[in-house]
């Protein structure tokens, strides 16, 4: 199941986060799925979760994600990634700023069968919010 699990996220992130695939976010995530680090403003479960996708999308439409690495044991699989794009929408309130992006970020999926109950995500979002010019740098 260890290796199962990790294909699991890597077709989430290529399908969904990369390809942008939004609806096909239920094939991956139980409906009650909980988020444990919710973005702000993140309703609960899967609409919830959808709903912060097609967000990210819409603020960065060209985003690409890639794995750096996989640790998996038991039920849950750690992926360290970076993903990239241009900030080209509305974004917590900014407006398009059309610079590019670089962001690493760390996730904990815990599953449940062949989907994921609760995942746990963590960005380096001073980062981000540096390359937008929202933060000093």
């Amino acid at each position: 199941m260890i290796e199962q699990n990790k294909a699991r996220v890597r077709e989430f992130i290529d399908r969904v986060l990369s390809s942008g695939e939004v609806s096909a976010t239920g094939d991956f995530f139980h409906a009650d799925m909980v988020e444990e680090v919710p973005l702000p403003g993140q309703g609960p479960g899967l609409a919830g979760l959808e709903a912060t996708l097609t967000a990210l999308r819409t603020a960065f439409p060209d985003m690409r994600w890639r794995v750096e690495e996989q640790i998996a044991e038991g039920d849950r699989v750690l992926t360290r990634f970076v993903w990239d794009g241009t900030h080209r929408g509305d974004f917590f309130g900014m407006p398009a700023t059309n610079r590019a992006v670089s962001v690493w970020g760390m996730v904990v999926d815990r599953f449940e069968g062949s989907k994921i109950q609760s995942t746990r995500i963590l960005m380096d979002t001073m980062s981000l919010m540096q390359q937008l010019g929202a933060a000093p740098g």
